[in-house]
């Protein structure tokens, strides 16, 4: 993604922190947290091999649409995973977003990944309402509850930790589609 390097190098080291954590959710004994966390781990990991500021490391030509490909991927498996349940809509979302990201970068030229002067293409405005309003749905369902409390819970089965992770992503989505 193009902007300043600093924020870059940020939401990279946030997006690598998430898919690590997601990575720790995977030793759950819960099967759909596994199942659920290895999506969102390939999803972190992906966001943040793609936010590496472009100062710093430019890809070789293959590597968007070997992006395409995974998230691509990915989307199927989301689509296929939702018709047991709804929630996989927002997975089927992100990795869509992902793969609209990388065909618009291995579409533009390297010293051309902005929207220039044309204004935010419908697209991308449409993919930055819908992560603005999950991030502040997500933000929300964060906040603490009145009475709450319980045993303790292994730290790869705690849900206000993978809440904040799914809110970490969001921001990050935010940020990489606002520096399109």
């Amino acid at each position: 993604m193009h902007g300043p390097a600093s924020p870059g190098w940020l939401l990279v080291a946030l997006c690598a922190a998430t898919g690590a954590y997601c990575l720790l959710r995977m030793r759950s004994a819960v099967e759909e947290q596994r199942r659920a966390a290895g999506g969102e781990a390939l999803m972190g990991f992906g966001m943040a091999a793609m936010a590496v500021p472009a100062a710093a490391f430019t890809p070789p030509s293959w590597a968007w649409p070997a992006f395409a490909a995974v998230f691509g991927a990915a989307a199927l498996r989301a689509l296929w995973a939702a018709r047991i349940g709804a929630h996989h809509l927002h997975h089927l979302v992100g990795a869509g977003s992902m793969v609209y990201m990388a065909a618009v970068m291995a579409a533009a030229p390297a010293h051309q990944h902005g929207h220039g002067g044309s204004g935010v293409p419908l697209l991308t405005g449409v993919l930055l309402l819908y992560f603005t309003g999950y991030v502040l749905l997500a933000g929300v369902r964060l906040l603490p509850v009145a009475g709450t409390g319980g045993a303790a819970v292994a730290w790869s089965d705690r849900p206000e930790v993978a809440r904040a992770c799914r809110l970490s992503m969001g921001i990050g989505m935010l940020a990489m589609l606002l520096t399109m």
